[in-house]
C-alpha cells in the first residue's frame, strides 16, 4: 500500500511540474536559470526518450508499453520478488515515471519536456524521465550487488549448513 500511495505522489508531482510548464512556460518558451547552462525550455516531445520515433504517431505504443510495464511491476511488488527496499524503490520510480509521461501522451498526444541543460547539451527532459532513469540506474545496482535469484540462496544456505554439520 505505500508503495502504491508513493507513485501515487510521484506521479503528481510530475504531473504538477508538467501542468505548470503548459499553462505558463509554454508561452515563454524558455527562461535561463543560468545562462546558456540550465534553462527551463518548453518542449512537446511527440516521441520515446529524445524525441526517438517522433516521425510518426507512437504515442500508443508507449502508452501501452507503459501500462505492460506498470502491470509487471505491480505484480513484482505484490508477489515479493524484490528483496530489499532498493528494489523495490527502483520500480516505483520507473512505473511513476512511465505512468507520467504515458498520461500526457494520453490526455494531449505529447509529453511535454523542460529541463534543458544546454552546456553539455543534453537532450530536455522531465520529472518522469528522472524517476524513470534514477528508478533503472538504482535497478542495476541493486542486480549487481545486492540480488541473489533463489538458486543462488539455496546454494549458499546448504553449503552453510553442510559446513555447520562437519564441524
Amino acid at each position: 500500500m505505500l508503495y502504491i500511495v508513493l507513485t501515487v505522489l510521484m506521479i503528481a508531482l510530475d504531473q504538477a511540474v508538467k501542468y505548470w510548464a503548459f499553462t505558463s512556460l509554454k508561452a515563454q518558451r524558455t527562461i535561463p536559470l543560468v545562462e546558456n547552462v540550465f534553462h527551463l525550455t518548453y518542449i512537446e516531445n511527440r516521441g520515446a526518450a529524445f524525441s526517438m520515433f517522433a516521425q510518426f504517431d507512437s504515442r500508443w505504443i508507449f502508452v501501452t508499453l507503459a501500462v505492460v510495464i506498470s502491470v509487471v511491476i505491480g505484480v513484482a511488488l505484490y508477489k515479493g520478488w524484490m528483496q530489499n527496499a532498493l528494489g523495490r524503490w527502483s520500480l516505483v520510480m520507473v512505473a511513476a515515471g512511465a505512468i507520467g509521461n504515458a498520461i500526457d501522451r494520453v490526455i494531449r498526444g505529447f509529453v511535454v519536456d523542460l529541463f534543458d541543460f544546454r552546456l553539455i547539451h543534453f537532450p530536455v527532459f522531465n520529472v518522469a524521465d528522472i524517476f524513470i532513469c534514477v528508478g533503472a540506474v538504482l535497478f542495476i545496482i541493486y542486480f549487481l550487488f545486492q540480488h541473489k535469484d533463489e538458486g543462488q540462496a539455496d546454494a549458499s544456505q546448504s553449503k552453510s549448513l553442510e559446513r555447520d554439520n562437519h564441524e
